[in-house]
């Protein structure tokens, strides 16, 4: 029987849907079938995720809410109706995809089922509204389990050809050691202050351990960029704040390693099988446990640690980061 498999994850950090990578492989497995998926257009996937053997088709589409949430609805339920699915899984609790597919007839719709979605779904074991407090990574693991879905590896990897990036790219291929500076987050509070990136520049630098760093940061945030520059008055710095994701991409395949805040880059990083190092003073770790990440955390924290304020970034100093880092390469 021919049949055909779609995942849906509705997240838009990027972060979130390299967690979910070890899932969908799984379930590709699982079926011995290549999936299809559907994901925000904000992740970017048709980047990241062109090269994964297991992927098929990705599509995008809009999460919305009030009046926009139907019209999301049919645009999936035309996805789901052209490619004529057996089995639509779905990685979190939204109701809008599990909707689609059971206005179409679809046999075998399976989700976490938390809050109303069980509704929508066709299998009988769900996700307790405990489980929700869990991670993603937990939350995804429990739901392969009691659908009878082996995992054989929980950490996120993506292979890249970055051959085609090459061209709109040629300012990033300079010669000599490189390493990338992740500067920037979606929120405030995990952001390490410009003149602590400046500081650990010079000790890596002393070290002889780069010749050029990245900066790695979108376009709204370029002014961390562009103060990190002008703090250092280096020549070492490459600025990457308006390159896209194939830039971003190729930057972090041409470094040593990686440093850089919790977020999307750090994840992607590690997932590149990049050395990565990450600065999290703010935030609990519990949900890097099945990443590749070495995390750099004040020592006289505990691991649910949580802080909404950036100034408790400033308890990591360059000088523990430095050596830390020099420690585990």
């Amino acid at each position: 029987m021919n049949k055909k498999i779609c995942i849906v994850y509705t997240h838009h950090k990027l972060g979130d849907l390299i967690w979910q990578l070890p899932y969908i492989k799984a379930i590709s497995i699982h079926h011995n079938k290549k999936i299809d998926l559907i994901v925000r257009k904000k992740t970017q996937a048709k980047n990241i995720l062109k090269d994964l053997n297991h992927i098929n088709k990705i599509f995008y589409n809009d999460f919305r809410k009030g009046f926009s949430y139907w019209v999301d609805v049919v645009k999936i339920m035309k996805i789901y109706f052209q490619n004529k699915y057996e089995y639509v899984y779905i990685l979190d609790k939204v109701n809008k995809p599990a909707i689609a597919a059971k206005l179409l007839g679809i046999k075998n719709i399976i989700g976490p089922g938390i809050g109303n979605q069980k509704r929508w779904l066709t299998i009988n074991n769900f996700l307790t509204d405990n489980d929700w407090k869990n991670t993603y990574s937990e939350q995804s693991q429990k739901l392969l389990k009691i659908n009878s879905i082996k995992l054989d590896n929980p950490y996120p990897e993506i292979e890249i050809d970055t051959s085609e990036f090459e061209n709109s790219n040629l300012d990033l291929l300079l010669k000599g050691k490189k390493i990338a500076f992740g500067v920037d987050s979606f929120e405030e509070y995990k952001i390490w202050y410009e003149e602590y990136f400046v500081e650990l520049a010079n000790l890596l630098f002393e070290k002889k351990l780069f010749d050029y760093i990245y900066l790695i940061c979108g376009p709204d945030k370029s002014y961390i960029a562009e103060k990190i520059i002008n703090l250092s008055q280096k020549k070492f710095f490459i600025n990457c704040s308006q390159k896209d994701l194939t830039g971003i991409i190729l930057a972090l395949k041409n470094s040593d390693f990686f440093v850089g805040n919790n977020s999307g880059p750090l994840n992607l990083a590690a997932a590149l099988n990049i050395k990565s190092f990450g600065l999290i003073a703010n935030d609990p770790i519990n949900e890097l446990k099945y990443s590749k990440i070495k995390i750099l955390r004040p020592d006289d924290l505990s691991d649910n640690h949580r802080l909404r304020e950036r100034e408790g970034m400033k308890k990591l100093t360059p000088k523990k980061v430095f050596e830390d880092i020099v420690k585990n390469l």
